[in-house]
């Protein structure tokens, strides 16, 4: 059944061939395989609104802007996801292009498409179309190709529908390398040890799995799994690759009912932390076509909207920290490391051949070895050990964010809760709202079962240690119309009791940003979207307010000290890029504390645990006794890791006190994957920042960085508020802004609006989006 607002949307189209002819500023594209026109109307925050005649030629026409807008950016993910670097930039990439396959999907293509919907490989298919509609554009208008091509040397390749599915390594992957860091620190200091790097939760007490030996575990067992998995970044004309920072993933959302707001209508709310990239790694989009009527953001090279609303539902995602992963660990026949030990008997791997274009070369082959769980990832000779992955993520079904084809057209609870019981990734926390006032919450996500294990270390691959298929959907817990009126996830332990013996995952992110979501929206009886707007801001630290509580009692001989504790306990916990005392705890959390305890709690794995699991430190701070002997001890730690972050900071910012200030530290850069390849000059049309920055990890305004030199690492791109009812009061910004063109306005407009905490009108009926309308298009359908 078609929208309101979506028929509205068609029948006014069916003017717009008219009315075109009167507007000489329209832009006119043709468009292979329209079938009809398709009018694009752009808006003042470069939102484009996609107006089609029916479905299929609107996801071929997101597919065409995609194109037209992150042409670069999507033609990059589909090289790296592919294992097609080499090809264009030569053999220095030939073991990435390798890597990479080995993720690939290669299962049963028919599979594969009927896990999402019945239509996924049209819409896949639509969706490919239109970029390639827009290449055949560009070989005709060669100007217009985006000046990255140009600068590094190639052209965009064509797409395939598959290429949409088969890819999966650009998914949030968990929790492999938490296994392996784990048998790091079971190896110097006993598996209990760990505990202190990640805190698990329920609590669980860990047993290293009969058969292996954490000691065994090669220096580099993961070097292959990161290339396979890893960003692309450019480096003095050669791509450098650098990992993500999986640790801090996340999200938050909630979603409060109408009892708790001022109008009456639900509110949802979600902005989702990823890694902090020009462009974004989101767009937002507007597909409107009979049937269908969905706005709000999306991946760019996928078709579809993951979060948003079609006009009677609306949807956000958080991570919701299933465990899809396992390390297998192998004994190999000491006469053919192809065969491994499996029962009683020894199996042979299968092993596929590859050609690999290289630029400047022709073709290499590469050799593909797999075991009955999956990849080889490494084979340790001297000790006849083979390591291989198991992940849930090349089952069908398993493209990450592809499955909301289905849900984004969902018209209920049940609906909804359908189009999710086959969702596989990322494994998520879905949050969900309706025009009659319903709430609720549906979690999702590809859940092995695992036999007699827990998924926390490498286990032997001989047949002990095995998956007994997965969970459905339908097994998972999920709520509608909580009694307490409103319903919050960040990626927080949030299983309830009778579904704690799961074994769905142990490794969940700590609970500040869920506590203080909570404690705002509880004390909040007419809850409104500003309440909204200023929470996704805000910088209350949690642990700063615990820690800080600690140096009540504190005293020290040393002025300087003394200054630095009044500072602390003078403070209100907000971690504003202005606040001096802001920059002190977390220089001193992140660079002094932290690690000051990992050297006092467990020193033989001093050298392999980074950092304290905050989470962890503040419960034995306030608490001493398993980590560290006494509350004396507890003073020490408190006082000296103190000083030495005060003379830091010193260094860093200047003696006097006035002079101090987080932002001056803590900064966020939207850093162009190809700009370090460019010049000065380039580089500078390409980077956005860098931008002063607040908040913390712990903060609802999530803001992960890296200690050495305070660059922000991830965090919120885009944030979305939506009044669910009255959806032109909804509210959206993404950054640096929408565009993939350094020269457009918008490709930058939106960083400093995202920075102060502003937001733009996410306008849904067409009449508000005509009241903002900036550019418009004409997508035809190409002549014979």
């Amino acid at each position: 059944m078609a929208t309101a607002a979506g028929v509205a949307g068609s029948q006014a189209l069916g003017q717009v061939p008219a009315s075109a002819e009167s507007q000489p500023r329209q832009q006119r594209f043709r468009v292979a395989g329209l079938r009809e026109p398709v009018e694009l109307i752009e808006d003042r925050y470069g939102v484009p609104h996609l107006y089609a005649r029916n479905e299929d030629d609107v996801f071929l026409a997101q597919g065409f802007n995609a194109a037209r807008e992150r042409l670069f950016q999507i033609d990059l993910w589909r090289r790296r996801g592919l294992g097609k670097l080499a090809e264009v930039l030569g053999p220095d990439y030939v073991q990435q292009d390798r890597a990479t396959r080995l993720f690939l999907y290669r299962g049963d293509m028919d599979t594969e498409w009927a896990r999402y919907s019945s239509d996924a490989k049209k819409i896949a298919t639509r969706f490919v179309a239109g970029i390639n509609a827009y290449l055949d554009w560009l070989d005709a208008h060669p100007d217009r190709i985006p000046d990255e091509f140009g600068l590094l040397g190639y052209r965009p390749a064509r797409w395939e529908a598959e290429d949409v599915v088969r890819i999966r390594s650009h998914g949030l992957t968990r929790n492999l390398t938490g296994e392996v860091e784990r048998a790091r620190v079971a190896c110097a200091a006993g598996v209990e040890a760990d505990l202190v790097r990640q805190g698990l939760q329920p609590d669980h007490e860990v047993a290293v799995p009969d058969g292996f030996d954490p000691c065994a575990l090669p220096e580099d067992v993961l070097k292959v799994f990161e290339l396979a998995t890893q960003n692309v970044e450019f480096a003095q004309g050669k791509i450098r690759a650098t990992a993500r920072d999986r640790s801090t993933e996340g999200s938050n959302n909630w979603v409060i009912s109408g009892d708790r707001t001022d109008t009456g209508r639900p509110i949802l709310a979600n902005d989702p932390h990823r890694a902090y990239s020009a462009p974004s790694l989101r767009y937002l989009a507007h597909l409107s076509a009979p049937g269908l009527d969905v706005i709000g953001a999306g991946e760019p090279a996928l078709p579809g909207i993951s979060i948003g609303h079609n006009g009677t539902v609306a949807f956000g995602l958080t991570i919701f920290p299933i465990d899809q992963e396992d390390l297998y660990v192998y004994e190999l026949a000491p006469d053919d490391h192809r065969r491994y030990r499996y029962g009683d008997d020894w199996e042979s791997m299968e092993v596929l051949r590859e050609q690999v274009a290289v630029e400047g070369e022709g073709e290499r082959t590469v050799e593909l070895t797999f075991t009955r769980h999956g990849p080889v990832i490494h084979v340790d000779e001297q000790r006849n050990l083979a390591y291989a992955v198991r992940t849930a993520w090349l089952e069908p079904g398993m493209s990450p964010y592809f499955g909301s084809v289905a849900y984004m057209r969902a018209r209920n609870f049940d609906e909804f809760t359908e189009a999710m019981r086959n969702w596989g990734a990322p494994t998520e926390n879905q949050i969900y709202a309706d025009t009659d006032g319903n709430i609720g919450w549906v979690p999702g996500g590809l859940a092995p079962k695992r036999v007699g294990y827990d998924g926390l270390l490498p286990v032997p691959g001989d047949g002990r240690y095995e998956w007994d298929g997965f969970y459905s959907g339908d097994d998972l817990p999920r709520k509608l119309n909580p009694d307490a009126g409103f319903f919050a996830t960040a990626n927080q332990f949030n299983l309830p009791p009778e579904y704690r013996d799961m074994g769905l995952g142990y490794e969940w992110t700590n609970p500040f940003r869920h506590q203080r979501i909570v404690e705002v929206l509880s004390k909040q009886r007419r809850h409104t979207l500003a309440d909204s707007q200023t929470l996704q801001n805000d910088q209350l630290s949690i642990p700063a307010r615990r820690l800080t509580a600690l140096l009540a009692g504190l005293q020290s001989k040393e002025p300087d000290l003394r200054r630095a504790l009044r500072l602390l306990r003078d403070w209100d916990a907000v971690e504003a890029a202005d606040s001096g005392a802001a920059a002190l705890f977390e220089v001193w959390l992140s660079k002094h504390l932290g690690p000051g305890f990992v050297r006092a709690a467990v020193p033989q794995a001093a050298g392999i645990i980074e950092d304290a699991d905050t989470l962890v430190l503040l419960g034995e701070l306030e608490k001493p006794g398993r980590w560290l002997p006494d509350e004396a001890a507890r003073d020490r730690l408190l006082l000296d890791t103190l000083k030495s972050a005060q003379a830091e900071l010193r260094d860093r910012l200047g003696r006097g006190e006035a002079s101090w200030q987080w932002g001056k530290l803590h900064h966020t850069f939207f850093g162009h994957p190809a700009s370090a390849a460019f010049s000065e000059d380039e580089r500078s049309r390409f980077d956005v920042g860098p931008l002063p920055r607040g908040g913390s990890p712990d903060t609802v305004s999530q803001s992960s960085y890296r200690t050495s030199d305070f660059r922000q690492t991830n965090g919120p791109s885009f944030r979305m508020v939506l009044d669910v009812g009255d959806w032109d009061s909804s509210v959206a910004v993404n950054t640096p802004g929408q565009s993939g063109n350094p020269d457009d306005p918008h490709y930058r407009d939106l960083a400093e609006r995202w920075r102060t905490g502003e937001y733009f009108p996410l306008a849904y009926s067409r009449d508000a989006v005509e009241r903002i309308a900036e550019r418009r298009m004409l997508l035809l359908p190409a002549r014979d």
